[in-house]
């Protein structure tokens, strides 16, 4: 019996894939790829020849019983188009078809966009929820948006080009245009571009441009009940940097006592410099 080896590959930048996933790619009897014309370019990089196979959205059902035969005897590889297959992709119905089986599944960590974005956010990574797309129905995306709006956890979700608006336009009227959010485009490409800010100014500079790309958004959690103002934030921040104390010590005794984490209340104290 074979393995299922769920391996991640670069979400841009070619060069971003482990040792042991190229040396996976090589030893598999078979890879199964979303797009296997995408894949290709990658394997091509890297002159690798194992067999290639394509399990996406819409033939998965038919290609199943076929790499469970795979499984039976030989190690299967599953590739997503970019990134950790499994993750808003049909490749965790492949592993709970494998694991019913009674086959070996295991992941060859590396690159994940939602990751990437959310440690490059500057908003708090300790703890978040993943949402992956939104709903394609506006009442549907909105319910969705209100039944998080007191989530006090950071939210981080993808989005495509042609919703990138209207998604914005719906985070603003539910959640306020002054929650905090980061939103990464093209990330570790040529073209990689972070913008950080409130949600009202991520949009202002969407609506600058025309959306290309590939998004993927951090939302920074609710406030907690009892939140300081801006004001008391900045007014607590000079009278500690007058007693002596250096911006980040400042930042992080007011982060224990106004409900703002320690990155919202450093970032603000740099923005009035």
């Amino acid at each position: 019996m074979g393995t299922l080896y769920l391996v991640s590959t670069p979400i841009g930048n070619l060069e971003d894939i482990t040792l042991r996933a190229l040396r996976v790619l090589r030893e598999a009897d078979i890879i199964a790829a979303e797009d296997t014309r995408h894949t290709r370019k990658l394997l091509k990089r890297y002159e690798i020849t194992t067999k290639l196979t394509s399990y996406h959205e819409h033939n998965k059902e038919a290609r199943e019983s076929f790499l469970l035969d795979v499984l039976e005897g030989g190690d299967l590889a599953l590739v997503s188009d970019a990134g950790t297959p499994g993750l808003s992709d049909p490749g965790f119905e492949l592993v709970q078809a494998a694991l019913e089986h009674g086959y070996e599944v295991t992941s060859i960590p590396g690159p994940s966009a939602p990751i990437a974005a959310l440690v490059a956010s500057g908003l708090p990574t300790d703890s978040f929820i993943f949402l992956g797309y939104l709903p394609r129905k506006a009442s549907a995306r909105r319910a969705l948006i209100k039944s998080l709006s007191n989530e006090r956890r950071t939210l981080v979700l993808f989005e495509v080009p042609h919703r990138i608006q209207k998604t914005l336009g719906d985070l603003i009227a539910i959640l306020g245009e002054g929650r905090l959010a980061a939103l990464g485009r093209e990330l570790t490409k040529l073209h990689e571009e972070i913008v950080r800010g409130t949600l009202g100014e991520v949009q202002a500079h969407i609506a600058s441009r025309e959306p290309r790309g590939e998004y993927t958004l951090v939302l920074g959690g609710a406030p907690a009940p009892g939140k300081w103002t801006e004001s008391e934030v900045m007014e607590a921040m000079r009278a500690h940097i007058e007693t002596g104390l250096n911006r980040s010590s400042a930042a992080r005794q007011i982060a224990a006592e106004s409900g703002w984490t320690r990155q919202e209340v450093y970032r603000l104290s740099l923005e009035e410099r």
